[in-house]
């Protein structure tokens, strides 16, 4: 584990993208960092893929099928199984050419996209008063505000609490209908279509996440907050958990989709480390 977080580290102080600045010119500071990185506590904010694992009401469950589970003639223990899933479930990866032709494919996305700080902004107490809030562009002035930054080169996570109710699919999706008909029936919230604009057009974010089935709330039926955000490249993280683990800001991400060549998205396993610096 730690040799893994250390190459993790390296990869952030030298830079994944081919415009990252050069290293810092003194080498006490990275040295410092890999101390605190290896000392930080690892929260996993991925949901577990099983058959309660929540897909748009349009896809079928994920599917596991076990496969090889005993000892072998020859002695030893053998275990392989198989499984099946839309790249559109659980904690999962928008890539942008999702909703934005000739953009990045899943296997496309810069790694230093994929890796960084994260800010978590937490509307948590007017979503639950709405079900269908939507983070406003006044919201993420607050935030600035309140930590005196902008929301530049970071990811942005955004906590409206929603994933207290995973895996009910009637409370976290404001239906348990399935089918092309409970998409109208789908309540939950997401990001308003002005802020996704203004956080391309004003700010550098490198991805943003969210703890529902959808960076757009539940009753959009335009998708304007993921076009805008796929047409200016930028990695959407959908059923995120445990948000409410995580300071507002100072936490290191690392958000590693499967890498599906040509891949609209996919399954996503991210996990944030928090240290006491």
């Amino acid at each position: 584990m730690k040799a893994w977080l250390a190459l993790v580290l390296v990869v952030l102080i030298l830079g994944c993208g081919k415009n990252a600045p050069p290293p810092a010119a003194s080498p006490s500071k990275p040295v410092k960092s890999l101390d605190a990185l290896l000392s930080g506590k690892l929260i996993d904010l991925t949901h577990s893929f099983d058959a309660a694992t929540i897909y748009w009401p349009t896809e079928p469950a994920f599917r596991f099928e076990r496969g090889n589970d005993g000892v072998t003639p020859k002695g030893y223990y053998y275990a392989a199984n198989r499984f099946a899933t839309a790249e559109h479930g659980g904690t999962h990866l928008y890539a942008p050419i999702h909703f934005a032709a000739d953009q990045r494919t899943a296997d496309q996305i810069e790694l230093d996209r994929l890796l960084g700080e994260a800010v978590v902004i937490d509307l948590s107490e007017k979503c639950a008063a709405d079900p269908d809030y939507e983070v406003s562009v006044a919201d993420l002035h607050a935030w600035e505000t309140q930590h005196g930054r902008q929301l530049d080169n970071v990811m942005v996570l955004l906590r409206t609490g929603w994933s207290r109710y995973w895996p009910d699919r009637l409370k976290y999706l404001g239906t348990d209908a399935r089918g092309a008909e409970a998409v109208a029936q789908l309540h939950f919230p997401g990001l308003a279509p002005e802020a996704a604009r203004w956080l391309v057009e004003h700010r550098g974010i490198k991805a943003i996440g969210i703890d529902t089935a959808s960076i757009d709330h539940g009753q959009s039926t335009r998708f304007e907050s993921h076009r805008a955000l796929c047409a200016k490249n930028v990695p959407i993280f959908e059923n995120v958990t445990n948000l409410d683990q995580l300071p507002p800001q100072g936490a290191l991400v690392i958000a590693l989709p499967m890498k599906i060549a040509g891949g609209s998205g996919g399954p996503l396993r991210i996990v944030a480390v928090v240290t006491n610096e």
